[in-house]
């Protein structure tokens, strides 16, 4: 049996105006009837795309070019757009608090990104310590600035990831990119780069078993003399030093490392909501499963390990899989609605991520991102190098943006497209009758 109620008049709220709340209240806007009110609550002004800040912390592109005023996007659209902090959330109530305001809500969409768990660290980011990062448009920015000083009077630069750490692809790229800026560099400034990372060796990125990324990355690293530090522990820093748990001391000038990430102090505060960091537990409809009128999507669901590492990492929540997330928890509530006789859809967790390495690029595949539970494998994992991945890293960027522009969330094409490559967004939640 299709899933069907009778439409009745609700108001959906989305947390985020990222890269899955923004697509999210586009794609709801589009399934629901304008009698349903759509609500995006963020706390910053702008959509940025996020895959480009290492561009960004490097000077290579100004943040400007990938940034878009939400405001205006959403009203066109018929979208509510209010811009400030959630504060508290009372899921029995169905209510949030923004600053002062009380916002009441029949679903809930949780889109905020992650929280940087720079507390974790001694040392660790660019307001209390003494390491950049490149995780929002302000550390992308404040980097930049210091790049700008670094390459002034350079020294030892090192690129990482402290444990518990679970997006390994901008260290990798910001690593490759600052190589291939300072060889390109006149005069030519030639410094040590460490890449330290808790992964149990390079191009594991928190999911392991990638095919032949392992040996694809490391020899990009070596090509270009990079010394890489694997399953290795950051667990102090001081204004020149970074300290491992071996003992080991790593001198530098300029240090980007990313840091562990947590859910916001919004769902945190509530006992039994979240695990201990923070990350919603969803079912495979995104709902919470205490909470149905709750979903959570992108980096503030809990996705666990496929594999125990000797240093605790976690496991990516990639742009694309963000999105997938995203439209399944808009389906479904579109068929709770009434406004979609449908099988409700799950997200199927594959992910296609493109990375700039300078000269090269690289382009990593897991579908899923996850393997199977039995056999240990995935239906796609491979990893594949050429120039073209850096032009179709900035072709989707603009597609990105053009998207957002549009109010277009997964357009027919851009499903077509994925479709060519085996790849799907959604897929039928199993078993329903």
């Amino acid at each position: 049996m299709q899933h069907l109620r009778v439409s009745i008049m609700a108001h959906i709220v989305v947390i985020g105006g990222g890269i899955g709340g923004l697509p999210t209240a586009y794609e709801l806007r589009h399934l629901l009837l304008s009698s349903h009110q759509i609500t995006l609550v963020s706390n910053q002004p702008n959509f940025t795309f996020i895959p480009s800040l290492p561009w960004v912390a490097l000077n290579l592109i100004s943040l400007q070019r990938i940034q878009l005023d939400i405001k205006s996007l959403l009203q066109k659209r018929g979208i509510n757009w209010l811009l400030g902090t959630v504060t508290q959330l009372e899921p029995e109530k169905k209510q949030i608090l923004v600053e002062n305001e009380t916002i009441t809500y029949d679903y809930l969409i949780v889109a905020t990104g992650a929280e940087l768990a720079l507390d974790t660290i001694p040392g660790l980011g660019p307001e209390m310590g003494y390491t950049q990062s490149v995780c929002n448009p302000h550390h992308a920015t404040q980097a930049g600035e210091a790049w700008s000083e670094f390459l002034a009077d350079p020294g030892p630069l090192i690129v990482g990831a402290v444990p518990g750490a679970s997006c390994f692809g901008p260290a990798y790229e910001f690593a490759m990119l600052a190589n291939a800026t300072l060889r390109q560099s006149q005069p030519w400034k030639q410094v040590p780069i460490t890449f330290v990372t808790p992964e149990p060796y390079v191009g594991h990125l928190g999911i392991g078993s990638m095919a032949n990324s392992q040996a694809l990355v490391r020899e990009l690293m070596a090509k270009h003399n990079i010394n890489i530090l694997e399953n290795a522990a950051i667990c102090h820093i001081s204004p020149d030093t970074i300290y491992l748990s071996n003992g080991e001391r790593l001198p530098f000038k300029y240090a980007m490392v990313l840091p562990p990430f947590r859910g916001p102090s919004f769902l945190r505060e509530i006992p039994g909501l979240t695990d201990e960091q923070g990350f919603l537990p969803v079912l495979p409809t995104g709902q919470h499963p205490d909470y149905p009128s709750l979903y959570g999507i992108g980096v503030v669901v809990k996705i666990n390990p496929p594999e125990v590492t000797s240093i605790p990492i976690g496991v990516p929540k990639t742009g694309q899989m963000t999105e997938a997330m995203g439209m399944a928890a808009a389906h479904n509530i579109a068929c709770e609605l009434g406004e979609l006789s449908s099988h409700l859809m799950i997200p199927t967790l594959e992910a296609l991520c493109l990375a700039d390495f300078g000269e090269t690029g690289v382009c990593f595949l897991a579908a899923p991102i996850l393997p199977d539970a039995i056999t240990g494998q995935r239906r796609k994992a491979i990893a594949l190098q050429g120039q073209w991945v850096n032009w179709s890293k900035t072709a989707f960027e603009q597609f990105f943006l053009l998207k957002m522009r549009l109010g277009w969330s997964v357009p027919w094409f851009e499903r077509l497209a994925l479709q060519g490559l085996g790849l799907s967004l959604v897929k039928p939640l199993p078993n329903q009758t």
